[in-house]
């Protein structure tokens, strides 16, 4: 019995590791992307050690997104398989555009350091502005949609207090609808709104990973057997006896 209830605790601990990972990026595309955003940056002299730093950590929080998913899946699919795949797929979709987003800073420094010029200004600034909608979809909606999955197979489940996946749905409304308005130019990327949006799933991927490094998994029905049964030789050894 306590195998297998650590093996279920260590699942809880590397998700939620895993989540905490995912916040490392938070400074890339608001300070260490600042300089390559600008408008002028290719005909300056840098610097160009922060957008490399930027690039490290969202290629980490991509990684770690993926991790988020893979741990959880064994745990979650006895809730709802569809759903927790549907996990997986979007947690590998939202690494796959912050890689692809990951590709257009680094440009812009390669632009630079080849000595493209005045010539290049237009290219730098189409890539900064790709930049900023791969970010606004991989970062800005696709958590809402990880949001709904995984918040409605743990409410379900009650794997966690139920609390965190209401905050998670909470969140997934306000981010949608502030993706929308975004996209129509109704509010800006930068508004009030669009923060507070931000914040709300930003506070239930955090206090998830929290929670789930901390106290782990609560005792729910879709785990009784693994919480209840026991290893295979230890029966054995039982039943010989």
């Amino acid at each position: 019995m306590k195998q297998h209830m650590s093996s279920l605790r260590k699942t809880a601990l590397v998700a939620g590791i895993f989540y905490l990972f995912t916040f490392v990026s938070i400074p890339a595309p608001f300070a260490l992307y600042a300089a390559v955003r600008g408008p002028n940056y290719i005909l300056g002299s840098g610097p160009d050690t922060p957008v490399f730093l930027g690039a490290l950590l969202e290629i980490i929080v991509a990684l770690a997104g993926i991790g988020t998913a893979i741990a959880l899946y064994p745990v979650v699919k006895r809730q709802g398989e569809s759903r927790a795949l549907g996990f997986v797929a979007s947690r590998t979709l939202e690494a796959a555009i912050i890689f692809a987003g990951v590709t257009t800073p680094l440009s812009v420094v390669t632009l630079r350091q080849v000595g493209a010029g005045a010539g290049a200004l237009v290219a730098s600034q189409v890539l900064a502005a790709q930049y900023s909608w791969l970010f606004l979809v991989s970062q800005s909606f696709i958590p809402a949609v990880n949001a709904v999955l995984l918040g409605s197979l743990l409410y379900q489940s009650r794997l966690v207090p139920r609390a965190l996946p209401l905050l998670g749905f909470a969140g997934a409304t306000l981010l949608t609808a502030a993706w929308v308005g975004i996209l129509f130019g109704f509010i800006g990327a930068t508004s009030a709104p669009a923060a507070i949006a931000g914040l709300t799933i930003a506070a239930w991927e955090l206090s998830l990973g929290v929670y789930l490094v901390v106290k782990g998994f609560k005792p729910s029905p879709i785990t009784a057997d693994m919480a209840d049964s026991k290893p295979a030789e230890v029966r054995h050894l039982r039943n010989a006896a």
